[in-house]
């Protein structure tokens, strides 16, 4: 008889489909834009004083929370080394000084909540996106501060392009920080959420520039070869899409995101910095369903889904992958 296969309920519709009002996803979510504060701590030099953050759209906002939360624990735990190392001498301009450091949080940019770009049909993507934003200006000091902006996800990139990094820009600030609670979004999705189209993924877009890049297009034939013979072992077909990322590490697809969803009048220096896998676990136990991100399908069917879109994007056909 055969064991029944693990049932693994899916991490990405916990992050952006569920309701926000209920105790554990709120927890989670939170939970999940604390856990990315190390790696923007690093993108802005620990510099707080001259950093903004703010979220977009408005399903970011209890990530950005959790985010905020951690980064005033960051600052107490400075607040409370500075003062120490004052000893016995405390000036009080240097003690005000200190404890006016604080994390700044500022509400930079406004979306319809009606609308979500990722779901919206391909040809009206493109006209949507530049209408739905609204910016505050006089938040950022131009040249000079940071400007750190929580997404939930990141899916296909089209948004930041032609809108969101655009929008950031027109505040001139020094450098923008995009970053997304949830991880790279590497593989189609068979299960629920329509992403039948791998070519459509930022993430995998950026796996192949740099594959191109670094004149590695052969693993590009390899894979397709490969995944025409995996179509033929029906329950017994593997995700050899993975091969197409393995030369690389998060970082570089990470930092070719940047490059990618950068529009080439942008004045600002641009970072996309994504949550990671082993985090997600963490602030989500029980759903850890992450085949979106890691490839690694919980049935035989999304492993042909994967081989199958693969196919699909060398031939050049425009089309659903089941």
């Amino acid at each position: 008889m055969k064991e029944p296969l693990e049932r693994k309920s899916c991490s990405f519709e916990r992050i952006y489909f569920s309701r926000g009002s209920d105790r554990d996803i709120y927890r989670e979510r939170q939970q999940l834009g604390r856990l990315l504060c190390p790696a923007i701590l690093d993108a802005v030099d620990k510099d707080l004083r001259h950093t903004v953050f703010s979220y977009i759209p408005n399903t970011a906002e209890v990530a950005f929370f959790g985010l905020i939360k951690g980064m005033d624990d960051y600052l107490s735990d400075v607040k409370k080394q500075k003062i120490l190392a004052m000893g016995n001498t405390i000036e009080e301009s240097k003690l005000s000084d200190i404890l006016a450091i604080r994390t700044r949080a500022e509400k930079i940019a406004i979306k319809d909540a009606k609308l979500r770009t990722f779901i919206t049909n391909d040809i009206d993507r493109s006209d949507m996106v530049a209408h739905i934003y609204d910016i505050t200006y006089g938040t950022v000091e131009p040249g000079v501060d940071n400007l750190v902006v929580i997404d939930d996800s990141i899916v296909r990139g089209t948004t930041l392009r032609n809108s969101i990094i655009r929008m950031l820009d027109r505040l001139n600030p020094k450098k923008i920080v995009i970053v997304s609670s949830a991880p790279q979004i590497r593989y189609p999705d068979c299960y629920g959420i329509d992403m039948a189209k791998v070519g459509d993924l930022i993430a995998f877009k950026a796996a192949i520039s740099l594959l191109e890049e670094r004149n590695m297009e052969y693993l590009i034939d390899q894979v397709f070869e490969e995944c025409k013979e995996e179509l033929k072992k029906g329950l017994a077909a593997q995700n050899v899409v993975k091969k197409i990322f393995e030369p690389f590490t998060d970082e570089e697809i990470s930092a070719r995101v940047a490059k990618l969803v950068t529009p080439p009048d942008c004045k600002a220096e641009v970072t996309v910095i994504f949550q990671k896998i082993s985090d997600l676990h963490t602030a989500c136990p029980n759903h850890t369903g992450d085949w979106y991100f890691s490839g690694d399908y919980p049935t035989p069917g999304g492993n042909r889904v994967s081989c199958r879109a693969f196919i699909n994007y060398v031939s050049g056909l425009n089309e659903r992958a089941y």
